[in-house]
């Protein structure tokens, strides 16, 4: 398995997203899913203090525990686990932290990451208060998600020669390539930052799975997801590119989870590819997917997708 860098980490290109951990999976299928990951050489597991409603990091945590040295444990605070904790206050963020190592049983983060930007509060003081957790050894490195590029910017200057963020998560993927014209992927490169690409298969476009015009099956992320979301993911567009995909997967005998996982990984600023797994078997196969894509394949997918 090929690593790459975020800040001082290092980071298997195939990393495991831990939404499904206390959601979708309990603690069991948690540790299954974990122990597979591991065996197969994936150290990189991105979770949050929300997912599963805080029970992603516990059952992390608990599935981790006789392991913790082979694994690198990302999670993120900010978002709202109730009204009354949220956000990127000094104050929270050093509580967000405490509650965070509780849930996981350990006694450090490597990556903690900002989940969503708080406009009522200074970047100068979140980095702060993240500077503090550094500084006491409770976290190793700091990232950031849902950035734009001149906030990356503004971040940047507001650290300082202080610990500043490493790593930036956003959507990106075959279907979702906005971070290429923003500026975001261009600013990563220029500030150095690893980026964590999230919903890399479109919430399940991209598994070979859901076919247009076919049924969604059961049991995939699209067939659990509340109407009014998966209407998104169900355009007449999506569909259309998602056909044509499959059509040129099917053309060069190469599968599109292959070609989705493939083409992140072949984007220098790409440290990981965190995709969710919910058994064992889909973990070996999100690993067996990644291969080196020929620049034709590169400049056809680009052309279908772009």
């Amino acid at each position: 398995m090929e690593h790459r860098t975020i800040g001082s980490l290092s980071v298997s290109v195939v990393g495991i997203g831990c939404n499904n951990f206390g959601a979708r999976l309990d603690a069991r299928a948690t540790a299954a899913v974990v122990h597979a990951a591991l065996d197969a050489g994936v150290n990189f597991f991105d979770t949050a203090d929300i997912y599963g409603a805080t029970q992603s990091e516990v059952y992390l945590g608990q599935a981790l525990r006789e392991r913790r040295d082979e694994a690198v444990v990302a999670t993120k605070f900010g978002m709202p686990i109730d009204d009354a904790h949220f956000g990127a206050r000094p104050a929270y963020v050093r509580e967000a932290c405490e509650a965070s190592l509780a849930r996981l049983g350990t006694d450090h983060i490597d990556l903690y990451q900002l989940h969503y930007p708080d406009e009522s509060v200074p970047i100068a003081d979140t980095l702060g208060a993240l500077a503090e957790l550094v500084e006491a050894g409770k976290v190793r490195e700091i990232g950031c998600s849902n950035l734009s590029a001149d906030q990356l910017r503004e971040a940047k200057a507001a650290a300082g020669d202080h610990p500043a963020f490493v790593s930036l998560q956003n959507q990106y993927s075959l279907l979702a390539r906005e971070v290429e014209h923003d500026g975001v992927l261009e600013t990563c490169s220029e500030l150095d930052l690893a980026f964590l690409p999230y919903y890399p298969l479109a919430n399940g476009l991209l598994t070979g799975k859901v076919r247009p015009g076919e049924p969604i099956p059961e049991g995939t992320r699209l067939s659990l997801m509340a109407p009014e979301r998966s209407v998104h993911w169900l355009s007449a567009a999506f569909q259309a590119k998602v056909g044509a995909l499959l059509e040129y997967a099917a053309e060069i005998d190469v599968p599109i989870l292959s070609l989705a996982f493939s083409w992140l990984i072949s984007h220098s600023e790409v440290a990981s590819v965190i995709a969710g797994a919910s058994s064992p078997d889909q973990v070996r196969a999100n690993v067996a997917a990644v291969t080196t894509l020929d620049p034709a394949v590169r400049t056809r997918l680009d052309e279908l997708t772009a």
